[in-house]
């Protein structure tokens, strides 16, 4: 800590990354506990389409910051293996918009509660002084990041 007992930069950014290690763990466990059913970015993919709804190609790469040639590969995939759909867009029937299945969904729900029950299983071995201090700091961070915040439980699937 600083002279006047705040946090530096330096200090924050080594607690942030042993945390995101941490996050990154629980990721990678709740996505194997699904049988390696998808990707990371392929079920960033799925959370996407959960959250905004079904969306055409183009904007769905450029929500995903990909080429629209490697969100079409991660289309594919996922439409073969049922998890999305691809559908004739209602306003124009030339216009194709890639849907979540009820699969991909489940998918979804599935990881994001194994996420959730995990992150409590930490969060819970805190003292409650540092999870109030916690969640102000994260809104803060997540805020200062342009990170809009969660208002569903679906939202928390991030891969």
């Amino acid at each position: 800590m600083s002279e006047d007992g705040d946090a530096g930069v330096d200090e924050v950014t080594s607690a942030m990354l042993t945390a995101s290690r941490l996050l990154v763990a629980i990721s990678a466990r709740s996505l194997a506990a699904v049988g390696g059913a998808v990707t990371p970015p392929q079920f960033r993919l799925l959370v996407v389409l959960s959250a905004q709804g079904p969306s055409k190609l183009v904007t769905l790469a450029g929500r995903l910051e990909v080429n629209p040639s490697t969100a079409m590969r991660m289309v594919d995939r996922l439409a073969a293996a049922g998890l999305v759909r691809r559908e004739a867009s209602p306003e124009s029937g030339r216009e194709i918009r890639i849907q979540v299945t009820a699969a991909g969904r489940g998918i979804v729900d599935d990881v994001t509660a194994r996420r959730r029950a995990d992150i409590a299983r930490v969060v819970s071995r805190m003292p409650a002084g540092q999870r109030h201090a916690l969640v102000d700091s994260l809104r803060a961070f997540a805020e200062a990041g342009g990170e809009p915040p969660v208002t569903a439980v679906a939202e928390l699937g991030w891969a």
